[in-house]
């Protein structure tokens, strides 16, 4: 038993790597069961179609690692507004350790992964519109902190957290297609500048 749910691991985290490294439609089953050691019965044990790992591997990468960054991020011990740039700080720091590990920028796998087959596989682009709505609801929750504290005095939490949030993935989007880190470091005071003038806060 725990050997089989150390085999699934793996191959969910061979997913992920190759995935957000490369792309699904590049990476084939014998390319993940290759780099992950596992046979590819095995696989075919734990998982029906390539589809249904690559959304498996979104919920892993979901449970084992965004959502505890998130949770920490944004915990209502810290101040609304720091919660915001400490979110930036943690986007710029994950996509360096992927670069430190990779040699290139590889953006967000949870949109990377949707707008690559958001035409093609149903599943995949629901989850992934899923995880983005999940993300969201991080950005609302303290835009409506700062809002409630006076910190912030702008309208429409939901459509500034989608503002904010698209500016977000455009960006890593961009980064990863230029390979060029440094653009992610634009994210903050971008993130500042949409929250425009309604905004209190010493930069």
């Amino acid at each position: 038993m725990r050997q089989e749910s150390e085999t699934k691991q793996k191959l969910l985290e061979t997913t992920l790597d190759l995935i957000w490294e490369h792309s699904y439609g590049s990476v084939s089953v014998d390319d993940i069961c290759k780099r992950a050691g596992v046979l590819k019965g095995s696989f075919y044990h734990f998982f029906h179609s390539k589809s249904d790992l690559a959304v498996a591997t979104l919920e892993s990468y979901w449970e084992q690692f965004r959502r505890p960054q998130l949770d920490q991020i944004f915990s209502p011990q810290v101040a609304p507004l720091e919660r915001l740039k400490l979110y930036c700080d943690q986007l710029y720091q994950n996509q360096k350790d992927r670069f430190d590990k990779s040699g290139r920028v590889c953006g967000c796998p949870i949109n990377s992964l949707g707008s690559e087959l958001s035409s093609e596989d149903e599943k995949v682009r629901k989850k992934s519109q899923d995880m983005s709505a999940r993300v969201r609801t991080y950005l609302e929750s303290a835009l409506r902190d700062a809002e409630r504290e006076g910190l912030w005095h702008g309208r429409d939490i939901p459509g500034k957290a989608m503002e904010i949030y698209s500016h977000v993935t455009g960006t890593l989007l961009q980064a990863r297609i230029n390979n060029d880190l440094d653009m992610i470091k634009g994210v903050k005071p971008a993130m500042l500048r949409l929250l425009g003038p309604e905004l209190e806060l010493t930069r």
